[in-house]
């Protein structure tokens, strides 16, 4: 099992960058493929970004890609979310996600353990 806490969100004008973490708990993070996926109020949980466990694949909803960028340290179990060139309808709240030995699905049902959230709020 693993337990995920997430970082580093908060309130930004729009241009700004924020870099959240999520940190996990366990001894077999490196097995984890993690995503980030977010939830604005009043619409569903959607994709961000996902990196495989095996570290060299990443995948991006269009909406962030040439914006975020995903990557992960196994040896701190971290994964990151550098998000760049933020826009209004980027608020909401983000969620850090596992899956083990996953294959980087964009669904979130794919992945099994999930952190709290932590809110990013992007002004305009």
């Amino acid at each position: 099992q693993v337990q995920l806490v997430e970082s580093g969100g908060g309130l930004v004008q729009a241009g700004a960058s924020l870099r959240l973490s999520c940190a996990a708990s366990g001894r077999t993070f490196s097995m984890y493929t993690m995503g980030w996926f977010r939830q604005a109020p009043g619409k569903e949980r959607e994709f961000v970004a996902a990196i495989r466990w095996t570290g060299s694949s990443t995948n991006y909803a269009d909406s962030v890609k040439g914006r975020f960028t995903i990557s992960r340290d196994n040896a701190r179990n971290t994964v990151h979310l550098q998000m760049n060139s933020l826009k209004p309808e980027d608020t909401a709240v983000y969620y850090c996600a596992a899956d083990y030995l996953g294959p980087g699905s964009v669904g979130a049902d794919s992945y099994g353990y999930w952190g709290l959230g932590t809110q990013v709020t992007v002004s305009s």
